[in-house]
Formats: structure tokens, C-alpha cells, sequence
């Protein structure tokens, strides 16, 4: 049985009474979500995927300094090579037969100024009671100095063989990687051949975007470089800067160079994915959160408006929010709720 209240006017059961009591009460105890955002229209930069080179800065060639034949080759394709590293050794007989014939002509002037340095001994000794003429003592004199001159032209001939025998030492100009080695072991060469063609630890990625972008690029630039590879588009983006623009175009196309960090393992030539400005535009965003979807559509929540249905784009690159451009159903002023 319903208990029952008297009120001015008749009776009435006290049920209905409480039950709008408890939905009151639940009113005013439910959360209300306080997370809301405001779209504003905001201009970005237009941005493109295209493809970048992996390449390097400076491609050195390191070169025979004399003619002979590989003797000691230590590196191929892909080697990792140190500043100075020694990479090959040409061998060349020519040089010990002429170092031995240096050796068996310093022996003869050594012996020549012994005898020259005798003569001149007695010679002066001679001179002293009267029994050489002067004429005699000068023209042996004049024949010591001559030996020792020419014993110091052999010396400084023996030191060029030596430095000859010391440049048989190819060594790598810089340190990097090792693109092509045109030589094996046992190859006869001339003096200037290249021995290795080096590509220095200085990698970057490579532009080359037509002309109509030229105006667009600048040093300083910021680009955004996606994962390794070409087959796979991949939201997680690297920073890279525009280090150099170059000012001439080759074939209609403007050239210019990003550095990006830890791209020294990837592949001389190698592709990737960079993402590049184009322009700007004027375009609504908004987090990620702020979005859900139900039976394939996806709704956003309106601040005392309830729900509408948007169509997204792509995230904004760049968004430290996670924002997604929206292309139809907000408008610019819209607040958003959390669903």
C-alpha cells in the first residue's frame, strides 16, 4: 500500500514525488565534461610527399700517387674507412733497382773523397816547405768540394726514392664509405688512376622538385622525413632542416639538400619519403579526441547542439595536439565537447 500525503486540495500518492526527487538528484550529481575546444581557422603550410635521394656531400677519389701494380688492396665496396687509413699498396721494381744503384754510386764518391781528402792532406803538407804550387793545392780543393757536392745530390736522389717507395701507400683521403674500388689486386696502374672512390660521413637527402617549387624553398626550412622505405606511408615523421638550395636548375628542377640525423646507415642512393612545403592554406582542425565513430560514420559533439557529422582528412603534420583537418560538417567559432 502507497503511504499517502495531505496537501491543500485533496490527496496524492507520495511515489511520483520521490521519483522526480531521485532524478533531480541525478541531475545535478552526473559529470559534465569540461574538456572543450573552440575550432578556429588556422593557416598551414601545404605540404607534399615526395621523394628524396640519400647521397653524400663530397665523393672523393683516392688516386695512385705513382705508376706499379696493386700489391695489398684492403678494401671493397661498403668498407668503413678511417682519415689516413691505408687502403692499397703499389709495388713498383723499378724503384729498389734504382735505390741499389744509388747505393753502388755513394760508394764510389765516398771512395772518390777519401782519396780527394788524402790528396789534399799532402798537398798542403807540400805547400808548407815549397814543393806544390799554389795552383796545385787550389785544383785539389776544388776536387774535394765537387765529390762532396755530388755525394750530397745522391743523398737527396735517395731521399725521393725513398718518398716514392712511401707514396706506393694509397691512402683514404676521408673518412666514409667505400662506393667503388675499379682496381683488384695485381693491376698495373699509372700514376693518377683511381684507386677507391670514397663517399664522406657528410649524408644528406637530396631534393630535386620542379621549378614551380623554387620559390617555396629557402635554407632553414623545416621538413618533416617519413620511416624508411618507399612501399609504406607511415604517420611517425622525422625532423629535417633545408641546409642548402642550390641556385641553378637542372632539367626544370630545383635541387636542395636536407640534413636529417642518423641517416649515415642508410644506402648511398637510397629513396624516402619527405614531406615538403608547397604553399599554405586555410583549413579547420581538431584533436583527435574530440571525433568517434559509430556504424562507419564519424560524429563530433557540438556544445548545446548535440551531434553532427564531419568528414576528416589527414592529421596535421607537425600538430603537437594530434589534430585532424576537418573538410566538412564544422564551421570556423564551433565548440567541440568530448563524446
Amino acid at each position: 500500500m502507497h503511504e499517502t500525503v495531505i496537501v491543500q486540495g485533496g490527496v496524492r500518492s507520495a511515489l511520483p514525488l520521490c521519483l522526480g526527487l531521485i532524478l533531480s538528484l541525478l541531475a545535478a550529481t552526473s559529470p559534465v565534461s569540461s574538456d572543450e575546444f573552440t575550432i578556429n581557422a588556422q593557416t598551414i603550410q601545404d605540404r607534399k610527399s615526395v621523394f628524396a635521394t640519400v647521397e653524400s656531400v663530397d665523393r672523393i677519389a683516392a688516386r695512385a700517387r705513382i705508376g706499379g701494380t696493386i700489391a695489398n688492396l684492403t678494401v671493397d665496396e661498403g668498407s668503413e674507412v678511417t682519415d689516413g687509413q691505408q687502403i692499397a699498396v703499389i709495388s713498383d721494381r723499378k724503384l729498389s733497382l734504382k735505390l741499389a744503384s744509388v747505393d753502388a754510386t755513394m760508394e764510389s764518391l765516398t771512395a772518390q773523397q777519401k782519396l780527394a781528402q788524402t790528396d789534399l792532406a799532402r798537398a798542403l803538407s807540400l805547400r808548407k816547405t815549397g814543393a806544390v804550387s799554389q795552383a796545385r793545392l787550389d785544383e785539389t780543393q776544388t776536387r774535394l768540394d765537387i765529390v762532396k757536392s755530388e755525394i750530397a745530390s745522391l743523398k737527396a736522389e735517395k731521399s725521393i726514392v725513398f718518398q716514392e717507395m712511401a707514396d706506393g701507400n694509397v691512402l683514404a683521403p676521408v673518412a666514409g664509405r667505400v662506393l667503388s674500388v675499379p682496381v683488384t689486386n695485381g693491376s698495373v696502374i699509372l700514376a693518377g688512376e683511381t684507386i677507391a672512390v670514397i663517399a664522406s660521413n657528410n649524408f644528406v637527402l637530396r631534393l630535386r622538385l620542379p621549378e614551380r617549387h623554387a620559390k617555396f624553398m629557402k635554407v632553414g626550412d623545416r621538413v618533416f622525413v617519413g620511416e624508411r622505405g618507399i612501399d609504406e606511408y607511415s604517420d611517425k615523421l622525422a625532423d629535417g632542416v633545408v641546409q642548402q638550395v642550390y641556385p641553378e636548375l637542372q632539367n626544370g628542377q630545383v635541387i636542395a639538400d636536407v640534413k636529417v640525423a642518423n641517416i649515415g646507415d642508410y644506402f648511398v642512393g637510397e629513396r624516402t619519403r619527405v614531406h615538403v612545403a608547397t604553399g599554405f592554406r586555410s583549413v579547420i582542425a581538431a584533436p583527435a579526441r574530440y571525433f568517434h565513430q559509430r556504424y562507419g560514420v564519424t560524429f563530433a559533439r557540438l556544445k548545446n547542439a548535440g551531434e553532427v557529422s564531419v568528414r576528416l582528412g589527414r592529421p596535421v603534420t607537425g600538430s603537437p595536439d594530434g589534430e585532424i583537418e576537418v573538410l566538412s560538417g564544422l564551421i570556423d567559432g564551433d565548440t567541440l565537447v568530448s563524446p
